[in-house]
């Protein structure tokens, strides 16, 4: 049975990957995410931990290392964060192309520059057209159940796809809350023993990572796009199997007090669990707003997204990080990407907030709901705006 811990929550998350029996662990350390990867030193140096857990030289190499291990045939976890993120970026590629299980947590965290060590979701967004099955987590329980869920869906022989947990630096990353921690035959209960499809193997050798030349290299990606695709099945297959056993059900999209709303608000991540609270406000005052906040980034669950949105007046994208020069943010060109291919045409603003860590309280919540209705009323044109703004 589940124990019910107060813990930080990457302490907690270096606890139960290692509930994973997982065997290999290529580490850097980079804030705000050093704190999984270090537990999980001190676990196997304890040995609590059968695993080889290996002290690199830079995040690239770290999934370098990664993607040889996979590829051998290990269970295999690292984790990253911005910066680190974006010099590994080149071997996240390779890692999925190569169809290779890869469990990573990202600790969501401004990309340079100006040089800034606090959250937003511009290495989130960075990474989005990797190819890996992507997730976020709202608070540290949500962190425990995508790692879980994670290495379930990817090692899944119908999917067979790096995956990642992310979750928002030091707003979740370095918070201590209470969590239900699993106990070690729960996990095996969940996660099958990994049986990789194909591997590295002398007695039975392969080629992994060719040259594509131009006559395979579009069926390559075309391959690769399907595949993603259709691991959204698996992926909501693995939360019904995991609420089944532990009682936590997830889904892809997930909405709160959206009957009957006239404006809502989409939103991904740790702040829409404050968004909640400004919904709460609003609608007390007489105001009409739901929530719909997204589980699943990658593959992007267009289909479940307009049901939840399709009959709103108004919608308020929330983005956390800047496309520049761009019309709109990453989610706020996949919510019209979600409408308009289905000729639905609601009045949509784009507000970018909580950049750099700055805070997305109530009160900006609250403001952007209020300039979505009176820039609605008066037909202002649909586009993008930074708010909480200093003079």
């Amino acid at each position: 049975m589940s124990k019910r811990v107060g813990m930080e929550v990457s302490i907690a998350a270096a606890e139960v990957v290692a509930l994973t029996d997982v065997d290999v662990v290529p580490a850097y350390p980079i804030t705000p995410q050093t704190h999984i990867v270090e537990h999980l030193s001190e676990l196997v140096a304890s040995g609590h931990l059968d695993a080889e857990y290996i002290t690199v030289e830079s995040e690239h190499s770290a999934m370098s290392t990664c993607v040889g291990a996979a590829a051998a045939g290990a269970r295999v976890f690292t984790s990253t964060s911005s910066q680190g993120y974006a010099l590994m970026a080149e071997i996240c590629y390779i890692a999925a192309s190569l169809r290779l299980p890869i469990v990573m947590a990202v600790a969501n965290r401004a990309l340079s520059g100006p040089i800034n060590i606090w959250n937003d979701h511009g290495d989130l967004m960075m990474s989005r057209d990797t190819g890996w099955v992507q997730t976020v987590a709202e608070n540290g329980q949500e962190v425990l159940d995508l790692l879980l869920h994670a290495f379930r869906v990817a090692e899944d022989s119908r999917v067979m796809l790096p995956a990642i947990v992310n979750l928002d630096g030091f707003i979740l990353s370095h918070m201590i809350e209470p969590m239900m921690m699993p106990e070690q035959e729960e996990v095996n209960r969940y996660l099958p023993p990994y049986s990789p499809v194909r591997r590295l193997d002398p007695n039975h050798p392969i080629t992994m990572g060719p040259v594509g030349m131009p006559d395979v290299y579009t069926e390559s990606k075309k391959a690769h796009d399907e595949a993603l695709k259709a691991s959204k099945a698996i992926i909501i297959e693995a939360w019904k199997t995991f609420g089944d056993q532990f009682g936590r059900y997830y889904q892809p999209v997930e909405t709160y007090k959206t009957d009957g709303a006239d404006q809502l608000l989409i939103t991904l991540g740790s702040i829409s669990e404050t968004a909640m609270t400004a919904v709460d406000a609003m609608r007390a005052a007489g105001k009409k707003v739901g929530l719909v906040h997204l589980r699943l980034w990658r593959p992007f669950p267009y289909e479940e997204l307009f049901e939840a949105i399709k009959g709103a007046q108004a919608i308020a994208v929330v983005d956390r990080t800047v496309a520049l020069s761009g019309g709109c943010g990453p989610v706020c060109g996949e919510v019209k990407t979600t409408l308009y291919d289905r000729k639905c045409y609601p009045y949509i603003q784009n507000y970018v907030a909580g950049l750099g860590g700055r805070d997305v309280t109530v009160e900006v919540f609250e403001d952007m709901v209020n300039m979505l209705i009176t820039a609605c009323d008066r037909g202002d044109p649909m586009g993008y705006e930074i708010i909480n703004v200093r003079e």
